[in-house]
């Protein structure tokens, strides 16, 4: 399309210097007829119909003068679209790559998306999987809460095999055995109404099932006037899970 309307534009200029040499062909003509000088005495008739022809061709030179200045007007118009058109097609070029490069951005947003959502179940499972090995790698342990600081004495596992059948009235055969069995946590001197609770791991799982399930039924023991309770002991996820459930 530009390239048709320069192709206009560059004919018009001979069109209009044909018109300009015609009507001035016209006007030297028109001019020697009246010269005194090199025509006959001119009669009445002669002189009016000169005058209208004269009349006529200063007409038509105006309205091609204005013709012309019209269509100047309107290739300066023309000029101006085509730039204006060009520079629209350089933003709109500028915008498509933006665009591009937005769809591009958005497709890698997309995919970090779906590998970060992967990576959160894959540590959600991982996670469950390891409170479940917790919990399952101390499903032999029992923790004791309520018992004095120093009542045990030095040797805590002579202390918990002589303690423990009396006040859940249990009768272990074989005896009770424990693997390990300690204080938790650092010594609290600020506050001796609140003592460590004491962690045991016992050598057979069956005697600590049947302690615990003695302990869910019965409740607090009393051992020297002291109230004591027998849990499991889970880890700290299970533990705030199972706390969310003390208000009901």
């Amino acid at each position: 399309m530009p390239g048709n309307k320069l192709n206009k534009k560059s004919a018009s200029k001979p069109a209009r210097q044909l018109l300009f040499s015609e009507a001035l062909q016209h006007k030297r003509l028109a001019s020697t007829t009246t010269n005194p000088q090199t025509s006959s005495p001119p009669t009445e008739t002669t002189t009016m119909a000169e005058k209208s022809h004269t009349t006529t061709m200063d007409r038509i030179l105006q309205e091609i003068t204005t013709v012309s200045r019209r269509i100047e007007g309107m290739d300066a118009s023309i000029t101006s679209l085509t730039l204006e058109t060009k520079s629209m097609r350089a933003e709109i070029a500028g915008f498509q790559s933006r665009v591009t490069g937005l769809e591009q951005r958005m497709g890698l947003v997309e995919a970090q998306t779906t590998m970060s959502r992967d990576r959160d179940q894959d540590l959600l499972y991982l996670r469950r999987k390891l409170t479940d090995m917790e919990d399952r790698s101390q499903r032999d342990n029992i923790r004791l809460h309520g018992i004095p600081e120093n009542e045990e004495g030095v040797d805590v596992q002579s202390f918990l095999r002589s303690a423990l059948p009396k006040p859940t009235s249990l009768e272990f055969d074989p005896p009770i055995e424990f693997q390990r069995a300690h204080r938790v946590g650092p010594k609290r001197p600020g506050n001796p109404s609140r003592p460590r609770p004491i962690i045991a791991c016992l050598l057979r799982h069956n005697q600590t099932r049947q302690i615990l399930q003695v302990a869910r039924k019965h409740g607090p023991f009393q051992m020297d006037q002291h109230d004591i309770r027998i849990t499991a002991d889970y880890s700290k996820e299970t533990n705030d899970r199972r706390k969310a459930f003390l208000a009901l």
